[in-house]
Order: C-alpha cells, then structure tokens, then sequence
C-alpha cells in the first residue's frame, strides 16, 4: 500500500530535522569505506552522468571512493529496487529521478514503494528537454505546429527513447494541453530516435538539450521550444512551450537517495557536501555544458519534488492509457 503523500512529505522533513544522538554519530564517522551509487541505466545518459559528477565531487570532500554502479534494465527498476533491499547504512545509494516518479504510476506491480521506500538525500540537478522539428519541417513555431497538426490529425509522427519516458512524456503532456493527435513511435533509446528525426522519417522529438544542442546550433534540426518555465542557457532566443501553453512544464529531475532508516546524520552529512558541490564554479559549469542547471535545497525539497513529480506523471499516464513496454 502506498503511502499517502501528506505523510511521505512529513517523513522527509523528519528527516531533514534535527537527528537523533545515534544519527549525529552515524554522521561524524561516514565514510569509512567505499560508497556505491547505483544508477538504472547504461554509462552516458544523464542519470549515469549525475552520479559520476556528484561521485567525483564526494571523493574528493570525503576522502572515501564513491563508486558508480549501472544496473541497467526495467527503466531503472532494476537499479532501485536493488537500493531499496541494500542496508541502510549509508554505503549504497541511489540516482532517483523524474523516470522513477513516472516508473511509480506506469508499473502497476512494482517489488517497491518509492515514496516508503527510499529517503530523499539531494537534489543535484534539472535539465529541460527541446521540442525539436527537423530543418526542413514547414512549421517554423509552436503555433504554426499546432494548427498544422490539428489540421492534419493522426499524420505527424513523434519518436521517444521509449514508453514511459521523460521524452515520451513530454510529448504526452504537449498533445493533453494542446489537443492534438500525434503519433508515438517508441524506440530503443533516444540516439535512434534523433537520427530519423534528422533523416525525415520522424516529425517531431522532445529531446533533451544535452543530445541535441550540436544539431540545433549546426542548424540542422530547428528548436522550437524548451519544456522548462524558463529559458535555458544553452538556448537563450528559444522560447518556452509555457508561452504558448500555459501550464506546460518539463524537465529531467535527478539526484540521490538512499534507503529507508538510513541514519539521518549520514543524509544530512550527504546533503551538506552535495550542495557544497552545486555551488562550486567546477560543477556549475559542468552543468552548464550540458545544459542543465543545479537544484540543491534540502531532503525535505527533495522529498516534495518528489512526490509532486509522482503526482503530476500519474495524472498524464491515466489521461493517454500509458502501458509500459
């Protein structure tokens, strides 16, 4: 049984409280071994790259190695679940992001409940996705795009790295807030995806800033919009989707958590040294480069976005039918 949100919201700002004597000394000691971050999906995606950056940074504050470990599999599934059943006892932790809250409505069986089963640690960092159309593509706006579609239904093609997806679901909230019919075509990853987006064969992909930011600035994919409320950086002159339809907000969210119990001294020691790192000039422009910008705040904030991220992905999965695949 899930547990409700209000509670889970007061579990994680228990946490971020003032610990118990026990949790100090937990806190003061760690680490004294190797730590693993387990992340759920291969090297190179954005999920592996916040924990390479976040691990790099803990090594280097902390004095122990902080090890990535890629558990790929089940849209990172595999990864959590995995965490979830680790002791808690600070050595195993875990990139939680966007995918894991849409993961929390997709699967109707799950071997876990994130909200019960994992305590927020950080946020380390969000990044928006790109409404992407290929140069060629008659459509130079959002609004010339949406009256092209609704006048052409079911005739546009949109890719994805997959079902279930954070690309997949912008997609999806764009088409309930827009009103348009607009085709899925899932694909093994978002690399193939990007490439028939360039060859023609696709229409439209909400991809993310990182893996197409060379392509659009090569001019040969043309941005139409970025998913955030804000413009991003590394797209200053492209508008906001929220411009034209307000409410509209995307963007991969990530960072860590650990298990259950684990004593609140050692996440709030954790949570200390990662904001630590976010305000650093070294990881700041590391994130820049990928287009992504630092979240920080407590495990309290962590917790929230969260359980908001849960309860916003659960309401665009049961509006499109979403199955996993």
């Amino acid at each position: 049984m899930k547990i409700p949100r209000r509670q889970f919201l007061h579990l994680a700002a228990s946490a971020a409280g003032l610990p118990a004597l026990p949790g100090i000394a937990w806190g003061q000691a760690y680490p004294t071994r190797p730590v693993h971050i387990l992340v759920g999906f291969a090297p190179g995606g954005g999920a592996d790259i916040l924990a390479r950056l976040v691990a790099q940074w803990l090594s280097e504050r902390l004095g122990r190695q902080f090890v990535v470990e890629n558990h790929v599999g089940a849209a990172s599934n595999i990864a959590t679940e995995a965490a979830v059943n680790a002791a808690p006892d600070g050595y195993t932790l875990a990139v939680i992001s966007s995918t894991n809250a849409i993961n929390a409505t997709l699967y109707e069986k799950l071997n876990f409940d994130l909200i019960r089963d994992i305590a927020p640690v950080a946020g380390v960092m969000r990044v928006p996705n790109v409404m992407l159309v290929n140069s060629s593509f008659h459509a130079k706006t959002v609004p010339e795009f949406i009256s092209y579609t609704k006048t052409n239904p079911g005739e546009i093609n949109f890719g994805s790295g997959g079902s279930g997806t954070s690309v997949h679901m912008a997609t999806e909230l764009f088409k309930m807030l827009a009103g348009v019919d607009i085709v899925h075509v899932p694909y093994r990853g978002e690399a193939p995806a990007l490439t028939d987006l360039l060859s023609g064969q696709l229409q439209v992909l909400f991809g993310t800033v990182s893996s197409s930011l060379a392509h659009v600035k090569a001019g040969t994919l043309r941005a139409l919009a970025v998913t955030t409320t804000s413009r991003s950086e590394a797209l200053p002159d492209v508008p906001t989707l929220a411009e034209f339809l307000p409410g509209y907000e995307m963007s991969y969210q990530g960072g860590i958590g650990a298990p259950k119990n684990t004593p609140t001294g050692i996440i709030g020691k954790l949570n200390t040294e990662i904001n630590a790192g976010l305000a650093h000039p070294k990881i700041n422009a590391r994130l820049a480069d990928l287009g992504a910008a630092p979240l920080a705040g407590s495990p309290t904030d962590f917790g929230k976005l969260i359980a908001d991220e849960i309860e916003k992905w659960g309401k665009v999965i049961k509006f499109a039918g979403i199955k996993p695949q």
